[in-house]
């Protein structure tokens, strides 16, 4: 995908490009908007009713149990599955217009994609918009991908194959090819899945710095908020066939959690400040859960963003 490089939410920011933005405060406006939206397929409804909207500059995951529809919504911002009902904007524009601006990383990247590729020539494919053919690329072009690979931390492994990486290198280069062609959002399916620990962090690492150094709008389909607790500013849950989004203070509630997941769950913080959702099926009734106040999650929150690295931006792609 190519796209024109991303609105600044405030004067001074810097783009991919590490040049500085002079756009309006757009802080406050919303990167992606439902309203009475619905999705079926055969007469079967997905989920109905998602009426909500999610800031620029966040990052947000959508969570549900399996089959309830995380991936098909992605897949309606993205304009690849029509609304039964109401309507879905995305950076200004109805679902599907917009996506020259949007970076996707997909679940299946890591096994769909042609192992034989250098990590250069996937990214490159951020550009050319095709895995097949032979195409020329100039130095342009190959500047931008060396960027989007340096900033990620995959510049070293340029010449290597897919098939001679790790999950976790592959799904670097993977959010590399997505960068490159300078977006306001990223969208990323299920990021985590199948990566050890220390690659989970490292992904992690990255969103944090597209989202902390660039001011760029994440959203991330997860499975387990663990790992991404520490960046995330909201989250979408699919609940009773229908999808609501509420800032992380609200959603990490117990008897919310609980309720969505369908089993007991309980949000734990540790004395040295940090949390985690846990299940404990076997938790009996009469037991108080150790749970927390909204206002402790903030201050986990600030805490975590306190000692995020304050390097200076490496650009991922020039302006053209």
């Amino acid at each position: 995908m190519t796209g024109s490089a991303p609105q600044a939410a405030q004067d001074g920011d810097r783009n991919t490009s590490g040049e500085r933005n002079t756009a309006k405060n757009t802080v406050h406006e919303a990167a992606i908007v439902f309203n009475q939206a619905a999705v079926s397929r055969g007469d079967r409804v997905i989920w109905s009713n998602g009426t909500f909207s999610i800031p620029r500059r966040s990052v947000t995951a959508i969570v549900g149990t399996n089959g309830a529809g995380k991936t098909t919504m992605m897949k309606a911002e993205l304009g690849l599955l029509p609304l039964s009902h109401g309507n879905v904007e995305v950076l200004g524009e109805p679902a599907g217009k917009s996506n020259k601006r949007i970076g996707y990383v997909p679940q299946s990247y890591t096994s769909d994609i042609d192992s034989n590729l250098t990590a250069e020539q996937s990214v490159l494919l951020g550009l050319t918009g095709t895995r097949f053919g032979f195409h020329i690329t100039t130095a342009a072009q190959r500047n931008r991908a060396h960027k989007a690979m340096d900033f990620v931390g995959v510049a070293d492994k340029a010449s290597y194959r897919l098939s001679q990486l790790s999950g976790g290198l592959r799904q670097r280069v993977a959010i590399a090819q997505a960068l490159v062609s300078d977006p306001e959002l990223l969208m990323l399916d299920e990021p985590l899945a199948n990566l050890d620990l220390a690659s989970q962090r490292a992904t992690v690492h990255v969103l944090a710095r597209l989202n902390h150094e660039l001011g760029m709008t994440i959203q991330v389909v997860a499975h387990d908020l663990n790992m991404l607790l520490p960046i995330l500013t909201g989250a979408v849950y699919l609940l009773d066939g229908h999808p609501h989004y509420a800032a992380m203070n609200d959603v990490l509630d117990a008897n919310l959690l609980t309720h969505l997941y369908g089993t007991t769950v309980q949000v734990v913080t540790t004395p040295q400040g940090d949390m985690f959702v846990t299940p404990s099926p076997d938790e009996p009734d009469d037991i108080e859960q150790d749970t927390h106040a909204p206002v402790e999650v903030a201050q986990f929150h600030h805490h975590a963003h306190q000692h995020q690295p304050d390097a200076p931006a490496t650009a991922p792609a020039e302006r053209s």
